[in-house]
C-alpha cells in the first residue's frame, strides 16, 4: 500500500463551473483516485473552491452582492454540482476557511524567514475605472519577445515565456478593454532565482523518471531559462492579509500564493476533522508517498515552478538554506497532470457570451456518467479537444447505450426469464474460458493505463473487452438453446454463467470512469449497488473562525465533499454467487434522440466567442 495524494486543482467561485473546467480537473482526478483506492492504496483526494481575488469582486460589483456573498453562493453551487458528477473527495473545502488562512499564512512566514520573500518595489497595474489591482492574468497584450498578440500578464502562452503586465506591449484590460495605470508600490516577491537550481534539479529528476507528459515536463524545464522573483502580495482588500504588514489592511497575499497551499490546507483540514489531526503527515511528510496534480495546461507554472518553488523555500531547501516550519520538509509533486482545453462546437467557450454548457444544466438533462463517459473517451487528455452535440449522442448511444448497455441488459435478461437467478456452470468450453481469461487479463492492462494517467486508452481497452463479451453472446447464441434437453440447459447455464460473471468483471473495471452506472449494474445482476461508493454533502462547524477578516462575522461553517469510499471492491475478479436472484432488468443508459443536436444547438444561437475572461 503506498500514500497517495489527489491534489485536485481548485475550481473559482466567481461563477457556476462548465463542463470545461471538469474535463480538465474533475473527471480525470476522479478516475485516478477511485482506481487507486481499488489497487490497495490510501488515496487522499482533496481540493475546494477558489474564493480570493479580485475577479471575485468583479463579479460581485456586478451583481450587487458583497465578495462573501458571491463566494458563499457559488462555493454551494459548486459543491452540489461535484457531488452531482459523483467526484470522490476525501475532503472538498475553500480557501475562505479559517483553517486554510491559519496554513498560509504559516506557510509564508516560514518562507520569509527563510529568506525566500524579498521586498521590491514594483509598478503595480490598477483599473482607472475601479481603482481596484488587476490581476496579471486580466490583462494582455503583445508579447515582448515572441511578438505574439494576446499574451497575459503572467506568461505568453505562444512562446512559453514568464511576463510581467509591465513587460506587455500595448496592454489592456480583460475585463473592460481599458488600459491599465501603472503605480508604484511595494510587494512581498518570491526569490524564484534563489530557488532556481534546487528546481531545475528536482525537474531533471522527474524528467528522468519518465512518468511526465513531455508537453508538461518541456514546458516546465523551459521556464527556468526566464526565471525572476515574482510577487506573492496584492493592492487589494479581499484576502488573506499579510503576516507583519497588519497595519496594511489594503495588502493581502496574492491569490495564486494561497490557492495552491490549499492542496496543504486541505489535507490538514481533513485530518483535524478526522479525529486524529497529525493524519495528513502520511501523504506530505513521509518521502515515500506520492502526489499529482490534476489541472488544464493554464495552471501549469503555478504547479510545477511556484507550489514547488514555495515547498522548497518552506524546507529551507534553496540558496540560502533554512529550516522547515512546524509543519517539517514537505513533499514536492510527484507529477503535474495537466490536461489540455476542452472547446465547444469548435469554440472557446464563453460564460458572458453564452458559449457554455454549466455542468448544472447539463446534469439536469443527462445522466451524470454520460458526460463522464465523454470526457474519458473523448476529452482533452494530451490534446485540445472538441464538445458537440452530435458526438457527444453519438456515443452515448452507439458506445453506451448499444455497446455496454444492451450487454448487461441482454445477459440478465436471459438469466431472469431461463433461471431467475444466477446458475451454476456445467462444464466450460475453450471458447468460454478464451473469454473469461481475456476478461481477466483486462484487470492488469487496464488498471496499468489509469495508473500511468491513459485514461482514454484505458476506457478505449474496457470497451474492446465489452465488444469482445458481446461477439461471445453472437457466437454462442444462448438466445437459441431452448428446451428441456439437459445437454442444451447445461451449456445454457455455462454461458449465461460466462456472461454474469463477465459483465461483473466489466462493470468493476469501468466503476472509475461510470461510478453512478456501476452500482446501477451491480444491482441488475442482483448486487447491493455498492461498487462505487458516492461522495455527499455535511455542512461543518468554522474550526478556526478567529483567523478570518471581519467580514465573515457571523459564518459558523459551511458545506464539504467527503465520503467514505472504505467498501469499494478490489481491484481483481471477484467469483460470482450462484443462486443470487436477478430481476427483470431496466435499462442502465437512457437513450438520446436524434433531435437533442439541434434543440441544444438553438440554445448557442447568436453566440460569439469571447476572450475576455474565457471562464
Amino acid at each position: 500500500m503506498t500514500h497517495i495524494l489527489s491534489a485536485v486543482a481548485w475550481p473559482y467561485a466567481n461563477g457556476p463551473r462548465h463542463i470545461g473546467h471538469v474535463a480538465g480537473f474533475g473527471v480525470p482526478s476522479d478516475v485516478f483516485s477511485r482506481y487507486m483506492r481499488m489497487a490497495g492504496h490510501d488515496v487522499l483526494m482533496v481540493s475546494g473552491t477558489d474564493e480570493h481575488g479580485t475577479p471575485i469582486l468583479v463579479a460581485a460589483d456586478e451583481e450587487g452582492v458583497s465578495a462573501r456573498e458571491l463566494a458563499d453562493r457559488n462555493n454551494r453551487l459548486i459543491v452540489e454540482d461535484l457531488v452531482a458528477l459523483g467526484l470522490s473527495y476525501d475532503l472538498f473545502t475553500r480557501t475562505t476557511a479559517g483553517n486554510h488562512y491559519r496554513v498560509v499564512q504559516d506557510m509564508f512566514t516560514t518562507v520569509r524567514d527563510n529568506g525566500y520573500m524579498v521586498q521590491q518595489m514594483t509598478r503595480s497595474a490598477i483599473s482607472p475605472s475601479t481603482g481596484r489591482t488587476l490581476p496579471d492574468r486580466y490583462i494582455e497584450g503583445t508579447c515582448p519577445i515572441c511578438g505574439a498578440e494576446g499574451a497575459r500578464g503572467d506568461q505568453c502562452d505562444t512562446c512559453g515565456n514568464q511576463l510581467d503586465p509591465t513587460d506587455l506591449i500595448g496592454p489592456r484590460s480583460r475585463i473592460n478593454g481599458e488600459t491599465p495605470e501603472f503605480v508604484q508600490t511595494t510587494h512581498w516577491f518570491l526569490d524564484l532565482p534563489a530557488l532556481a537550481e534546487a528546481l531545475g534539479a528536482w525537474l531533471d529528476e522527474r524528467e528522468a523518471s519518465g512518468t511526465w507528459r513531455p508537453n508538461v515536463i518541456k514546458f516546465s524545464q523551459n521556464l527556468l531559462g526566464d526565471i525572476r522573483p515574482r510577487a506573492m502580495t496584492r493592492d487589494i482588500d479581499w484576502g488573506i492579509p499579510v503576516p507583519g504588514w497588519e497595519d496594511q489592511p489594503t495588502k493581502r497575499l496574492y491569490v495564486w500564493f494561497d490557492a495552491v497551499i490549499g492542496y496543504l490546507s486541505a489535507s490538514v483540514e481533513w485530518a483535524r476533522r478526522s479525529g486524529d489531526p497529525e493524519a495528513w503527515r502520511a501523504w506530505w511528510n513521509d518521502p515515500q508517498a506520492l502526489s499529482y496534480y490534476f489541472m488544464g495546461k493554464d495552471n501549469i507554472v503555478f504547479h510545477s515552478q511556484i507550489w514547488p518553488a514555495e515547498l522548497l523555500g518552506y524546507n529551507g531547501q534553496g540558496d540560502s538554506g533554512g529550516e522547515p516550519g512546524r509543519l517539517g520538509v514537505l513533499n514536492l509533486p510527484t507529477e503535474v497532470v495537466s490536461s489540455e482545453f476542452l472547446t465547444m462546437e469548435g469554440k472557446k467557450f464563453s460564460s458572458s457570451h453564452g458559449i457554455v454548457i454549466y455542468v448544472r444544466d447539463f446534469l439536469a438533462r443527462y445522466q451524470a456518467d454520460a458526460l463522464r463517459y465523454f470526457i474519458c473517451a473523448a476529452g482533452p487528455e494530451t490534446a485540445d479537444a472538441d464538445f458537440t452535440w452530435a458526438e457527444f449522442v453519438r456515443r452515448t448511444n452507439g458506445e453506451l447505450v448499444a455497446g455496454w448497455g444492451n450487454l448487461v441488459n441482454r445477459t440478465a435478461s436471459m438469466i431472469h426469464k431461463r433461471f431467475g437467478r444466477i446458475p451454476e456452470p456445467v462444464e466450460l468450453q475453450d471458447i468460454d474460458r478464451a473469454l473469461l481469461d481475456a476478461v481477466e487479463a483486462g484487470f492488469s492492462s487496464v488498471g496499468g493505463l489509469i495508473a500511468q494517467h491513459r485514461q482514454k486508452a484505458a476506457l478505449g481497452e474496457a470497451m474492446r473487452l465489452v465488444g469482445e463479451a458481446n461477439k461471445y453472446v453472437a457466437d454462442t447464441q444462448p438466445f437459441k438453446l431452448k428446451g428441456e434437453d439437459p445437454a442444451t440447459q447445461a451449456r445454457l447455464a455455462t454461458v449465461l454463467h460466462t456472461l454474469a460473471q463477465v459483465v461483473t468483471d466489466l462493470n468493476l473495471m469501468l466503476s472509475p470512469f461510470l461510478p453512478h452506472a456501476a452500482n446501477d449494474v451491480d444491482r441488475v445482476l442482483g448486487g447491493r449497488g455498492r461498487i462505487a461508493p458516492m461522495p455527499h454533502i455535511e455542512e461543518v462547524d468554522e474550526l478556526d473562525p478567529e483567523r478570518l477578516p471581519e467580514a465573515f462575522d457571523g459564518r459558523t461553517g459551511y458545506p464539504i465533499i467527503t465520503g467514505n469510499y472504505e467498501d469499494a471492491p478490489t481491484w481483481e475478479r471477484h467469483p460470482i454467487e450462484v443462486g443470487t436472484p436477478v430481476a427483470k432488468p431496466a435499462p442502465v443508459f437512457t437513450k438520446l434522440d436524434e433531435s437533442i443536436v439541434e434543440a441544444e444547438l438553438a440554445r448557442y444561437t447568436g453566440s460569439a466567442p469571447d476572450d475576455v475572461t474565457g471562464a
